[in-house]
């Protein structure tokens, strides 16, 4: 059947209109969620008929998003729960839901030298091999990149070497940084760097090779919560003027609808299904380890 030319307008402007009144919901998300996360919102839209804006960045780039940039999602995701607490609780969001943990991991590839030599045991002394370089993402932007001081900091302890953390530091040197992991594991990947500082999500969704550290380094375990407290590092804070301190504690994820989200009712619904047993489906199956029991932290007043 052939459509007159006015058949034709009549049809675009149907579907525009259509278009137009589709709801959009805007997500900030950590770069290690950027995967999950967005397996999570194609299977939220397509059963509520809905668009997706997702952007992608570092936790605390993301932060300053809002606090900086005065620009307020429907959700933000973030890779350190500390994030919330330090810098958006209360004032940009009443408070948080936990909902994934993880682990800090050492990624690599089989062209990765002295791929076949490296273990949980010998790690540090590999990484310290002259040639061998190590990517790591930057702690200003980054949650992985100011855990990875962390963990240097909790092994240097841990093994007994004094200078450990300082000496794994100049092995990884400011050539290194990346802005997020992203970019970090697509140079490792490339062949760049022989290895990375990732999550252990991250490192699995990319198919690479990781090296499981000690859990009394490795900011997974909630029972070695009083050893991580021990460590701590500052960074820029809410604006590249001030800083923060953030300690050692597990790894736990946090999202949240932020005061004035431009659509609160869709960011609500959104985090009400993430963290049902279908959104926890969705996500472990795109590597992440989503909690079992999801978890509303409230703000201080």
């Amino acid at each position: 059947m052939r459509l007159s030319l006015r058949g034709l307008l009549a049809l675009t402007f149907a579907a525009r209109a259509a278009s137009a009144q589709e709801s959009t919901i805007t997500v900030f998300a950590a770069g290690s969620l950027a995967r999950p996360l967005r397996a999570a919102l194609d299977s939220f839209a397509a059963r509520n008929g809905i668009r997706v804006q997702q952007e992608n960045s570092g936790s605390l780039e993301a932060a300053r998003k809002l606090t900086d940039l005065h620009r307020t999602p429907d959700v933000i995701a973030l890779a350190d729960q500390a994030v919330f607490t330090q810098l958006l609780v209360p004032r940009y969001t009443a408070g948080y839901t936990q909902f994934a943990r993880n682990r800090m991991v050492l990624a690599y590839t089989a062209r990765s030298r002295f791929a076949n030599e490296i273990t949980s045991t010998n790690w540090y002394t590999v990484l310290l091999r002259p040639g061998v370089e190590t990517g790591r993402a930057d702690p200003s932007l980054d949650p992985n990149g100011y855990r990875t001081l962390l963990v240097t900091q909790l092994a240097e302890r841990w093994y007994q070497q004094p200078g450990l953390s300082h000496h794994l530091l100049d092995a990884s040197p400011p050539r290194n940084v990346r802005p997020n992991e992203t970019d970090v594991l697509a140079l490792l990947q490339a062949g760049e760097f022989d290895y990375a500082w990732s999550y252990e999500s991250m490192a699995e969704a990319a198919g690479l090779r990781y090296l499981r550290l000690p859990p009394q380094i490795d900011l997974s375990d909630p029972n070695e919560g009083a050893r991580y407290s021990e460590v701590w590092v500052r960074v820029a804070g809410a604006t590249r003027s001030d800083s923060v301190v953030f300690r050692g504690e597990p790894i736990v994820y946090g999202i949240a609808v932020p005061a004035g989200a431009p659509d609160r009712a869709l960011g609500e619904k959104f985090v009400a299904w993430l963290t049902s047993p279908e959104g926890i489906r969705v996500l472990r199956a795109a590597k992440l380890d989503a909690l079992d029991q999801p978890r509303y932290i409230a703000g201080t007043p």
